[in-house]
């Protein structure tokens, strides 16, 4: 067995980050930005108001109150996306809706809230100083400006930033296209009655699900049956010179353990040049990585628990790291166990499937999820997080153990 830290030093070694390319605004939430984005204009360009109000000249509010309020004319209205039509003089108010242009000559808003029409006029119920709710230009960001650089994590209020500065496409590290398939003469989809040694496929939809929650592109190979030949065949259709479904990484499961008799096993070996490993954990210690015309290829274990587990700890940072992602890992947190964790030394790190409560005081309690075998699927989505417990006898009721988050 090799060291779990080891099995992943050996795989980030084959894995880089895919070539920048130019993306809608629209489809980049997620991805990594590949360059500079600087404000080719001062946001807000024009000095605006913030509020619903009028637009006065500070020096005519003086002394206003509610018991003595300083009646002005309205002489325009000025609404947003429009101008006023003229400067406004002293002694004089205009009408003025949120982020409409500040007229010349005003420098302050009193708010709806502090006036009372009157007739033709408003009283002015409150005196107000300069600059009183008026957002400048330029008050977040002024022109030139380096908004955003390479490396950024392009989240919503990224991608409303990138919008103000007139930006339609932008260049990130673009998603992978990950192909997943299952090989079996044994697995069956669908409510089909199973027959005499028959499973349905679950490892499938997982996985696929799992790409898409890391943010690549989940591409289904479907259901490949134990013949040599369509097993190649369906490999040379994503990867390779001829490929007619291409995908930047390919992720099976089942056929990885050490004497498997499989076709997936036999081909990889013939096409591919694979790292066939037992890693110092459980569940999922049997673990296939390599490339296979030129294609990072995940060979995951074939119990349910073992391939989703595998796909945290192997494939998910890989995919991040295509995606120019430096955060490869899941959050981590230490916890109380509200339950004695035991488990027999081995000389294996065990991930257990657990549900982590965070209290209101900050610290996390965790419990476990249900049942703990490799097959128990069920425990697995009942879980939010793994309990992480090293070589040893495991943690008592009340012990501290590192707990690294799904949810």
């Amino acid at each position: 067995m090799i060291p779990l830290d080891e099995a992943q030093a050996r795989i980030a070694r084959d894995i880089s980050t895919l070539p920048a390319a130019d993306v809608p605004l629209a489809e980049a939430r997620g991805l990594v930005l590949a360059e500079n984005i600087f404000s080719v204009e001062a946001i807000p360009p024009f000095a605006n108001t913030a509020m619903d109000g009028f637009a006065v000249r500070s020096s005519d509010t003086a002394g206003a109150s509610a018991q003595r309020p300083i009646s002005v004319p309205v002489v325009a209205t000025v609404a947003a996306g429009a101008v006023a039509p003229r400067p406004l003089a002293a002694g004089e108010a205009m009408r003025i809706m949120t982020g409409a242009p500040i007229p010349d000559g005003a420098d302050a808003v009193i708010m709806v809230e502090l006036t009372e029409p009157d007739g033709d006029n408003v009283l002015l119920k409150a005196e107000v100083a300069s600059g009183n709710h008026i957002r400048p230009a330029g008050d977040d960001l002024e022109k030139g400006t380096l908004i955003f650089g390479p490396g950024e994590v392009l989240s919503p209020a990224h991608l409303g930033v990138c919008a103000s500065v007139g930006k339609e496409f932008v260049s990130v590290h673009r998603r992978p296209r990950v192909g997943v398939f299952s090989t079996g003469d044994e697995l069956m989809v669908g409510p089909t009655p199973l027959g005499p040694g028959q499973i349905r496929d679950s490892n499938r939809p997982s996985l696929l699900a799992l790409v898409e929650e890391a943010g690549a592109i989940p591409v289904n190979l479907g259901l490949l049956r134990d013949d040599e030949k369509e097993i190649e065949d369906a490999l040379r259709a994503a990867v390779g010179p001829d490929a007619t479904n291409p995908v930047d990484a390919l992720i099976t499961s089942g056929g990885v353990s050490m004497g498997d008799f499989d076709f997936v096993k036999q081909v990889l070996s013939r096409l591919g040049d694979l790292n066939w490993m037992q890693v110092a954990i459980k569940p999922a210690k049997p673990l296939a990585f390599g490339m296979l015309m030129g294609t990072p290829i995940f060979g995951l274990p074939g119990n349910p628990v073992s391939s989703m587990v595998s796909f945290e700890l192997f494939a998910r940072p890989s995919l991040l790291t295509m995606m120019g992602r430096s955060d490869t890992a899941r959050p981590t947190v230490a916890a109380i166990a509200d339950e004695p964790m035991l488990r027999p030394p081995d000389g294996k790190t065990h991930f257990a499937r657990v549900v982590a409560m965070p209290e209101p005081d900050g610290a996390w309690r965790v419990r476990y999820a249900g049942g703990q075998g490799s097959h128990q699927l069920t425990a697995m989505a009942r879980a939010n997080a793994l309990a992480v417990l090293p070589d040893g006898s495991g943690v008592q009721t009340g012990e501290r153990v590192q707990v690294m988050l799904l949810d």
